[in-house]
C-alpha cells in the first residue's frame, strides 16, 4: 500500500522559473533537491496571484516527476498539469495540521500571504537562504531590502520553524529579530549539499595558467576588484598575464564592472565571461583551474566554495565568517577590499611552483564537501521534534 502524502512542498518558485525558460539559480537547486527527497510523501503546494492551492496526490507526483526531468519540454507539460488539475485542486485550508515547506521564499513578501495562513492548520516551516539584503542593502537592487524584510518578518511571525543553510545565516536571523523584538521560532542549521563534479585529465601543457570566478555577475561579489586586477596584470605582463574565466550571468549593481567587460580592450582576450555554464563545463573549468576565486562582500552559504574544495580545486576568498565555518583553515583568506594582498595571492598562485598552492593542496587532504543526504539527515530528524 503506498503512504498517504504527509507533507504540503510549495514548488510555485520552480514552475514561474522554469515556464520563463530561466536556468536554475542556487535556489532553484535546493527547491529541486527538496523535491527529490520529499515527492513520494509530499502533496505539491502552487500560489497564484496571492492564492495558494494543494494538488491532489496523484497531479503531485507528475508535476514533481516533470519538475525533476531537465529532457521535458516544460512549457507544454505545465500546461497539461496546470489544465488537468484546476478544478481539482484543494484550497489551502485543507492542510490538516501537515508542515508546509516554502524553501523558495515564495510569496512571503506579500500582504495576502499571512492573511491566507490565517484560520488554516498548516505548519509552515521556510528555509532561509540569506539575510544580505539587510546586513548589506547598498548590493542589492532598489527596494529590495524592504522586500526581504517582509519575508524575514513573516517566517518570523508566521513560522513552526526555520532551517537556516548555516550558523552564520542563523546568527544574523537570530540578531535580526532580536533588535525587531520578535522571538523567532525552532530554528536547525543544515547545510546545503554540493553538486558531485566529474573529474577531467589535466590540461594540456603550455597554456598560460586559469583562474575561475563562479556566481551572478553583481556588486557584491566583488568582479570589480578582480578585474582592475587582471588589468594591471596584463598592462605588465602581456602575453604571459594569466586568463580569468568569469562563469556566470549579468545582474545587478555591478554597471563598472560589466563596462570594464564590454570595453576593456587592454584585457586583450585574458578575461572571458561565460553566462552559461552546465555541470560537466564547470568541473572541467574547475579541474583545470589554478584556484577559484570568491571575493564576495556577503555570502549566504558559499556553494562555488564547497563545490571547489570538493572538486580538489584550491580556493581564495574573502575572509568571511560563512566561509570558515565551511571550510575552516583550508583556503587562504584575503580582506575584500585587499587589492594587493588579493594581487600577491593569484600571482603566486599562478607560478607552476606556487608554494601557496601546494600548502593549500596539502591541507585539502581529506576535505568531502556536504552532502544533500546529509543534509536531509538533519532535517528529518530536526522536523520530528517539531511532531
Amino acid at each position: 500500500m503506498t503512504a498517504q502524502p504527509d507533507l504540503l512542498l510549495d514548488v510555485s518558485r520552480l514552475i514561474w522559473r522554469a515556464w520563463a525558460g530561466r536556468l536554475p539559480t542556487g535556489i532553484d537547486r535546493v527547491c529541486l533537491a527538496y523535491v527529490a527527497h520529499y515527492r513520494k510523501r509530499a502533496r505539491a503546494v502552487v500560489q497564484y496571484r496571492g492564492n495558494r492551492r494543494i494538488l491532489s496526490p496523484a497531479l503531485s507526483v507528475d508535476l514533481f516527476a516533470s519538475l525533476l526531468d531537465a529532457n521535458t519540454p516544460f512549457r507544454r507539460s505545465a500546461i497539461r498539469h496546470l489544465l488537468r488539475s484546476i478544478w481539482r485542486w484543494e484550497p489551502a485550508p485543507s492542510g490538516r495540521g501537515q508542515i508546509y515547506l516554502n524553501v523558495g521564499h515564495t510569496g512571503l513578501d506579500r500582504p495576502e500571504y499571512s492573511a491566507s495562513l490565517a484560520g488554516t492548520d498548516v505548519r509552515p516551516i521556510y528555509l532561509l537562504h540569506d539575510l544580505i539584503p539587510l546586513t548589506h542593502p547598498e548590493y542589492c537592487r532598489a527596494g529590495e531590502a524592504a522586500r526581504h524584510a517582509r519575508r524575514v518578518d513573516t517566517m518570523l511571525r508566521t513560522g513552526t520553524g526555520i532551517i537556516c543553510n548555516s550558523q552564520a545565516t542563523l546568527d544574523e536571523l537570530i540578531a535580526h529579530a532580536a533588535a525587531a523584538g520578535l522571538t523567532p521560532p525552532p530554528a536547525s542549521v543544515a547545510w546545503l549539499g554540493a553538486t558531485p563534479l566529474r573529474h577531467h585529465e589535466p590540461a594540456p601543457a603550455g597554456g598560460p595558467p586559469q583562474f575561475v570566478m563562479l556566481g551572478t555577475i553583481e556588486g557584491r561579489k566583488n568582479h570589480l576588484l578582480l578585474l582592475q586586477i587582471w588589468v594591471r596584470l596584463v598592462h605588465e605582463m602581456g602575453a604571459a598575464a594569466p586568463n580569468l574565466l568569469i562563469i556566470g550571468k549579468r545582474g545587478w549593481e555591478c554597471e563598472q564592472a560589466t563596462a570594464l567587460l564590454d570595453r576593456a580592450t587592454q584585457l586583450g582576450g585574458h578575461v572571458v565571461e561565460l553566462p552559461r555554464c552546465t555541470d560537466a563545463e564547470l568541473s572541467r573549468h574547475l579541474h583545470h583551474a589554478q584556484a577559484l576565486l570568491f571575493p564576495s562582500f556577503a555570502e549566504g552559504f558559499g556553494m562555488p566554495l564547497v563545490e571547489a574544495l570538493g572538486h580538489g580545486t584550491p580556493v581564495i576568498a574573502s575572509d568571511l565568517a560563512v566561509f570558515r565555518e565551511l571550510a575552516g583553515a583550508i583556503p587562504d583568506y584575503r580582506d575584500p577590499l585587499d587589492g594587493l594582498g588579493w594581487r600577491a595571492a593569484i600571482e603566486d598562485y599562478a607560478r607552476p611552483d606556487s608554494p601557496a598552492r601546494a600548502a593549500q593542496l596539502s591541507r585539502m587532504v581529506g576535505y568531502r564537501a556536504p552532502t544533500w543526504p546529509e543534509h536531509f539527515v538533519r532535517v528529518d530528524a530536526w522536523l520530528n521534534t517539531l511532531a
